[in-house]
C-alpha cells in the first residue's frame, strides 16, 4: 500500500515539458506558398502588437505651453498681411528644409502646446463664399460644361440598360461574382499582377471577376460587371423622360428573340483619362480607357432578308414605344463593346504594346476556337439582383439581361428556343473540352487591332523621380503616378469616417456621425444635375430607386488623410498589420474638423472642402504619418520604433501640414481635408452649377455658426468622445478605428463592430476600475469574462451543437419509450401512469436495498 502511495504522490508532482508559442500565421503561409510558389513571405512573428509605450506629460506645464501657443497665435493673426499670395505655390526656403533634417526621432513624439482643444479659429467670421476665394476657388461663377441632353422632354441621362453579360467567377475575384460566361475566360486578359500596368482608377478591373475586399491594390470590391449594352433605355423616371422597369420588364416579355453569337473582335486602349493624354510635354504617364470590341453575328432564319439581331433592334424599339418609354432611350442600338478598366496607365510605351500583343494574342486563340461566333452563356445557377434571397434559377445560353447599373442585373430574358447541336458544341467547347491545341497552334495575332498606343508614334516612361508631394492631391477617376521602388498601386488610406446609415435597399452603412447631415447638399432630384462622368452617383449613398442608374453603393463619406498605397510588402508597399501597428503608436490629439465650402475641383468633381489649420490635432496628425512612414524623398527618410516603412505612400517623409492648401499653407504639400460627394457631375447648364454651389455653402454657413471652433465627430455608439481615425481598405470599407489620446482600437468592418482589440495597459490612473479605462482590451476582458460553460458550448461549433442536442433528445425518447412499455405491462388495473411511476422508483429502492442485504450476508465468515 505504502508502494502504490509512493508511486502516486511521484505522479503527481512529474513535471512534463511543453513547448508553447503564440498563435502564428505559419500554417497559412505554407498553403499559399505550396498553391502559388512561394510568393508570400512569413516574418515569423506572433501575433501581438507591439509593447505599451506610454507618452504623458507634466499637465501644468502642457498648461503653461498651451497659453504661450494661444499668445502666439493671437500675435501672428494681429501681424497677418491680408495679401498674401497663398495660391503661389511657393517653395520651402533653405532654412526650413536645414530644420527639418536637423529634426531628432525623439523629437517626434506628440508635442502638447502646439495643439489646441477644436480647430480653425483665424477665419472664424469668414462665411463660405469669402473663405472660398481666399483658398483660391471659384464656387459663384458655375463656369462648368454644360451637358444639356439636347432633348427637351430627357430632363437628364441615366445609366440603366439592356444587355449581354460576360460575368465570370475566378478564385482571384470576387467571391460573389455571377458566372454567365463559359466561353471567354476573360480573366486571361487582365494584368492583375501589375506586370505591364502602373495603375488605373478606383475600381480597377471590370472585368475578370471583380475583386475581393482585401485584395491588395485597395480597389472597389465590386462583382464582375463586364457586359456589352445593346440598347440603353436611361433613366428610370418616366417624369423625367425615362422609361420605368414595368415598362422595361412590359416590353422585353412581349418579345422573341433567338440566342444571338458574339465574335470577340480585338482589344484596344486609348481615350478618357485626365493625366495630359494630348500633352507629350507634360511629363506624366498618359492615361485611357481599355475595350474589348466584340460583335454580334448576323444569322438569318426562315429565310428572312433581315438578320435576327437587326429584326430585334426594330422589334425591341418599337416594343418600348408601345409602352410609353421615355425619350432618353437611345434611338438606335450602340457599337457592342466590353468596357475593360478606366484611367488605366502603364509602366512606359513598351509595356503597353507588349500588354496590348498578349492580349490579343488571347483574343486570337477566341478567334480560332469560334470561327463563327458562340452563344455566351453558363450551365450554371444564380438569382437576380445580387444579394438577393430567392431561389437561384438556371442560367443557361443566349440570355439578355436588364441591368440598372453596370453592377446590378435585376433579370434575365431567356430567347424562344434552345441551341442548336452546332451551337451547342461551340458554348460548351471551353468549359467541358481540353483547348490547349487552339493556344499551341495560335501564335501570333493576325487582325488589326490599332489605336492602342503601340504604333510607336508616342513613346514615353514613367520617372518615379517626376514624382512631388502635391500628387497626393489627386483624382480618383484617373491612375496614380507611382513614388520610386514601388511597384503596385494602391487606395489604403488613413481618414476620418463620415458616413451614415444609408437608404439604400441593397447596401449597409454603419452611422460614424450626427453632426452632419450631407443630404443637404445632395440633389436627388436631379433639379441642377443631370447626370454624373462616372458609373458613381452621389457617393454620400445610392438607393435602389436613383433614376439616374447610378451603381447603388453604401454612403462612403470620408476625409483622407494619409495615402498609404499597396498593402502588398513583396511590391514596395506595407502589410496591413504593420499599417495597424503604425496608427496604434501614434499618439495624436481629438480630432476636430470644421466645413469651409463646396466647390468644383480642377477635376470636375464636387468636394466639401473642411478648413486647414496648421495647429490643429489634425494637422499634427498627418505631419506624424509623414515623419513616420512617408516615403524617403529630398534627403529625408522616415522614423519610426517599429522599424516597418513603405515605397508606396503618396506622401513624403519631410511633408508637412503646413506646407497644405489654404492661407495658411504654402500650397506645396499633400495636405488639403476634403470630403468628395461626386465624381464629375454633369450640370444642365452654368447657372444651375451656380444654384447648386450657392444652396450648398447657404447650408456650410450654418454648420460654420453651429461650430465656431470646429468639432469632433462620432455618435453615442462609435467613438463617443469624438475625433476618431479609421484606417480604410478603400473608400467602400473601414477596417480599424484608432481613438485619440492612445486610447485604444478596434475592427470596425463590414458593419460589425469587435471591441478594443489593443490595448495592454490602461491609460487613466486607478487602473480597470476607472471608467474611463473601461473600453481597454485588458479592462474589457476583466469585466465580461465568459463563463467557461459558455466558451465550452461556442467551442463545439454548429455541427457539434447541434449533435449535442440531437442524442440529448434520443436519449430522452428511448427513456420515455421504456418507460411506457413497462407501464403496459405491469401497472395495475386503474392505476395512472403518474402513480405507476412513483410506485416504481420506490420498489426499486426496496429491491436494491435486499438485494444489497443479502450481498452482505453472502460475505461472512462464521469462526467456530
Amino acid at each position: 500500500m505504502k508502494q502504490y502511495s509512493l508511486l502516486i504522490a511521484t505522479a503527481s508532482v512529474t513535471l512534463v515539458a511543453v513547448v508553447g508559442k503564440l498563435a502564428d500565421r505559419s500554417r497559412i503561409v505554407q498553403t499559399r506558398q505550396q498553391i502559388d510558389g512561394g510568393r508570400y513571405l512569413d516574418n515569423g512573428r506572433p501575433i501581438a502588437g507591439p509593447a505599451y509605450r506610454s507618452r504623458r506629460q507634466d499637465v501644468e506645464a502642457s498648461v503653461e505651453k498651451k497659453r504661450a501657443s494661444q499668445d502666439e497665435k493671437r500675435r501672428r493673426k494681429t501681424a497677418q498681411n491680408g495679401n498674401t499670395p497663398w495660391k503661389m505655390k511657393t517653395a520651402r526656403t533653405e532654412e526650413t528644409d536645414v530644420k527639418l533634417l536637423q529634426e531628432k526621432p525623439d523629437e517626434f513624439e506628440r508635442k502638447l502646446s502646439s495643439q489646441l482643444t477644436g480647430c480653425c479659429t483665424n477665419y472664424q467670421y469668414y462665411d463660405a463664399a469669402s473663405l472660398c476665394a481666399t483658398y483660391g476657388q471659384d464656387c459663384e461663377s458655375g463656369e462648368t460644361p454644360s451637358h444639356d441632353s439636347g432633348d427637351e422632354s430627357c430632363e437628364h441621362d441615366g445609366l440603366s440598360f439592356i444587355g449581354i453579360s460576360f460575368s465570370v467567377n475566378t478564385a482571384n475575384g470576387n467571391p460573389y461574382s455571377y458566372q454567365l460566361n463559359d466561353q471567354l475566360p476573360m480573366e486571361n486578359i487582365i494584368d492583375r499582377n501589375y506586370d505591364y500596368i502602373m495603375s488605373m482608377d478606383e475600381d480597377g478591373w471590370l472585368v475578370g471577376g471583380g475583386y475581393k475586399t482585401f485584395d491588395y491594390s485597395g480597389k472597389m470590391p465590386y462583382i464582375d460587371s463586364s457586359h456589352t449594352e445593346l440598347l440603353r433605355i436611361g433613366n428610370m423616371d418616366p417624369d423625367s423622360g425615362g422609361t420605368s422597369i414595368d415598362q422595361v420588364y412590359s416590353a422585353m416579355e412581349s418579345l422573341s428573340f433567338p440566342p444571338f453569337s458574339i465574335f470577340p473582335e480585338y482589344l484596344k486602349g486609348g481615350g478618357g483619362g485626365h493625366s495630359g493624354d494630348d500633352e507629350d510635354d507634360s511629363g506624366y504617364v498618359p492615361s485611357g480607357d481599355m475595350t474589348l470590341v466584340v460583335s454580334v453575328v448576323d444569322t438569318y432564319e426562315d429565310d428572312s432578308s433581315y438578320s435576327s439581331y437587326e429584326q430585334f433592334v426594330v422589334d425591341i424599339l418599337d416594343a418600348m414605344d408601345s409602352v410609353g418609354g421615355g425619350s432618353c432611350m437611345d434611338d438606335d442600338d450602340t457599337d457592342p463593346h466590353v468596357s475593360m478598366s478606366r484611367g488605366v496607365k502603364f509602366w512606359s510605351s513598351s509595356h503597353a504594346t507588349s500588354y496590348y500583343y498578349e492580349a490579343n494574342l488571347e483574343v486570337a486563340v477566341w478567334q480560332a476556337m469560334y470561327p463563327n461566333g458562340v452563344v455566351i452563356g453558363s450551365s450554371g445557377y444564380a438569382a437576380f439582383p445580387p444579394g438577393h434571397r430567392g431561389t437561384k434559377q438556371y442560367v443557361g445560353y443566349g440570355n439578355l439581361y436588364f441591368f440598372f447599373d453596370r453592377a446590378n442585373i435585376t433579370t434575365a430574358f431567356s430567347p424562344n428556343r434552345d441551341l442548336t447541336d452546332n451551337e451547342q458544341y461551340y458554348s460548351t467547347l471551353y468549359s467541358s473540352s481540353d483547348t490547349s491545341s487552339f493556344y499551341s497552334s495560335v501564335t501570333s495575332v493576325t487582325f488589326d487591332y490599332s489605336g492602342s498606343r503601340d504604333d510607336g508614334d508616342t513613346s514615353y516612361e514613367h520617372n518615379a523621380y517626376n514624382w512631388h508631394a502635391d500628387m497626393a492631391y489627386h483624382d480618383m477617376t484617373d491612375g496614380w503616378d507611382l513614388p520610386p521602388n514601388c511597384l503596385q498601386e494602391g487606395e489604403t488610406f488613413f481618414g476620418i469616417p463620415l458616413s451614415r446609415t444609408s437608404s439604400s435597399k441593397m447596401q449597409s452603412t454603419s452611422t460614424f456621425q450626427e453632426q452632419f447631415d450631407f443630404e443637404y447638399l445632395v440633389d436627388r432630384n436631379n433639379t441642377y444635375v443631370d447626370s454624373f462622368g462616372t458609373n458613381h452617383g452621389w457617393l454620400v449613398g445610392e438607393s435602389i430607386g436613383n433614376s439616374v442608374g447610378s451603381i447603388v453603393d453604401k454612403d462612403t463619406a470620408h476625409i483622407p488623410i494619409f495615402y498609404t498605397g499597396t498593402t502588398n510588402a513583396n511590391m514596395g508597399g506595407m502589410s496591413l498589420s504593420n499599417m495597424i501597428k503604425i496608427g496604434k503608436e501614434v499618439d495624436f490629439g481629438t480630432l476636430y474638423i470644421k466645413p469651409a465650402f463646396v466647390f468644383v475641383d480642377e477635376f470636375g468633381h464636387v468636394k466639401l472642402q473642411f478648413e486647414m489649420d496648421p495647429n490643429s490635432a489634425l494637422s499634427y496628425l498627418y505631419s506624424s504619418l509623414c515623419k513616420e512612414i512617408g516615403i524617403s524623398w529630398n534627403y529625408e527618410s522616415p522614423y519610426n520604433d517599429l522599424g516597418v516603412y513603405t515605397n508606396c505612400a503618396m506622401h513624403a517623409a519631410n511633408d508637412r501640414a503646413s506646407y497644405g492648401c489654404g492661407p495658411e499653407g504654402s500650397n506645396s504639400g499633400g495636405f488639403c481635408p476634403q470630403l468628395t460627394l461626386a465624381y464629375g457631375p454633369r450640370f444642365k447648364d452654368e447657372d444651375s452649377a451656380a444654384a447648386y454651389l450657392y444652396r450648398c455653402n447657404n447650408y456650410v454657413d450654418y454648420w460654420r455658426s453651429l461650430y465656431p471652433s470646429g468639432v469632433a465627430v462620432g455618435t453615442s455608439s462609435f467613438c463617443p468622445e469624438g475625433g476618431c481615425l479609421g484606417l480604410f481598405l478603400n473608400r467602400y470599407d473601414l477596417y480599424q478605428v484608432f481613438k485619440p489620446d492612445l486610447g485604444g482600437s478596434w475592427v470596425e468592418y463590414n458593419g460589425a463592430s469587435m471591441p478594443p482589440t489593443y490595448s495592454p495597459a490602461p491609460t487613466w490612473k486607478g487602473g480597470c476600475d476607472e471608467p474611463h479605462n473601461f473600453h481597454l482590451d485588458k479592462c474589457f476582458r476583466k469585466r465580461y469574462k465568459p463563463k467557461a460553460s459558455a466558451v465550452a458550448w461556442d467551442a463545439l461549433g454548429t455541427v457539434g451543437q447541434f449533435s449535442v442536442l440531437l442524442v440529448v433528445f434520443m436519449a430522452v425518447t428511448l427513456s420515455i419509450s421504456i418507460f411506457l412499455a413497462r407501464a403496459r405491462k405491469k401497472r395495475r388495473r386503474g392505476e395512472s401512469y403518474l402513480g405507476f411511476f412513483f410506485r416504481d422508483l420506490t420498489r426499486k429502492k426496496k429491491k436494491k436495498s435486499r438485494r444489497r442485504k443479502k450481498k452482505q450476508g453472502f460475505g461472512r465468515i462464521y469462526v467456530t
